[in-house]
């Protein structure tokens, strides 16, 4: 997030912190061949600040290097506007090297705000592509779905799109497997309607694969219960490790929380090593809920 918006919200709410776990004695497959990470860096793109109802930006990585990992931001929206589209392209053969960030105003809002789209890059990693799963495209009031690398293949980072429910659906996680101690291989989007919507809608979720990478793993930090209209928690990379990518989820929300910030820290000369994911309530919600901020790191 911004300098300006994180320092608004630490003095306003505070912010938690939690370190991943130090991993040792971790098995790397040993076939194919380990890919590496150089060249990481993060680039981010911006929205005009204003009032309109939908916004986007596009982070596209420098020429040469392939996306590796993704962010947003949305600056002034205050849980009145929520990510409908955060797309990624590239595809089953091709590697990405670009997300687009749209969001929508949940409901009619007069503040200004403005959506960010973060970009984690590298040097070309061998065997990056981008696959996607769908659900079907129906009524239901909660969609999910998950997304599997190829056999062989690592996740990296993830995205997803809302198709048809403008402005009205609510992303409750972008939830990556594996652990500490494992590499993941899937991430898993599921996405409430944030009021009653009666038309038929669909959510796709994207993952970035690709083949294994040194020391690949999963940090978490979880949030306490918390009634709070504001909460945010940063995941950290072990020591030795740098930020490709990550994902959230919320817990007891149920659509009634809305994601306002996924952001790697890092800039065009530094490699990323966390992430914090930030959610505002929608509407007032009385009961205790938690978001957990997930970070994929791999060896130096």
């Amino acid at each position: 997030m911004s300098d300006q918006t994180r320092f608004r919200r630490i003095g306003a709410r505070g912010i938690v912190l939690a370190l991943g776990v130090a991993l040792t004695g971790v098995a790397i497959p040993a076939s194919p061949a380990l890919a590496t990470v150089p060249g990481l860096l993060r680039m981010a793109s911006s929205s005009p600040t204003g009032s309109a109802n939908y916004q986007s930006a596009t982070a596209i990585c420098p020429l040469g290097k392939v996306l590796v990992g993704t962010g947003y931001e949305i600056l002034g929206g205050n849980g009145e506007v929520t990510v409908d589209d955060f797309r990624v392209n590239g595809g089953p053969a091709t590697a990405p090297t670009a997300v687009t960030v749209g969001a929508y105003e949940i409901d009619e809002f007069a503040g200004s705000w403005t959506v960010k789209a973060y970009a984690v890059c590298a040097d070309p990693v061998v065997g990056t592509v981008r696959v996607a799963a769908v659900t079907p495209d129906d009524s239901a009031d909660f969609h999910t779905v998950t997304a599997e690398c190829p056999s062989g293949k690592v996740l990296t980072g993830s995205g997803f799109e809302l198709r048809e429910i403008t402005g009205k659906g609510i992303v409750d996680e972008l939830r990556p497997d594996g652990t500490v101690s494992s590499a993941p291989t899937g991430v898993t989007l599921g996405a409430y309607e944030a009021d009653p919507f009666y038309g038929d809608w669909s959510a796709t979720v994207y993952a970035i694969c690709a083949d294994p990478l040194p020391g690949l793993v999963q940090s978490t930090a979880i949030s306490a219960p918390t009634t709070s209209d504001f909460m945010n928690i940063v995941a950290i990379c072990p020591p030795g490790k740098v930020l490709l990518g990550g994902g959230y989820d919320l817990r007891d929300a149920f659509g009634e929380v809305v994601v306002d910030d996924f952001a790697p820290d890092g800039g065009p000369a530094t490699s990323p090593v966390s992430i914090i994911a930030g959610a505002f309530q929608e509407d007032p919600y009385l009961d205790d809920w938690t978001i957990r901020a997930f970070g994929l790191c791999a060896n130096l």
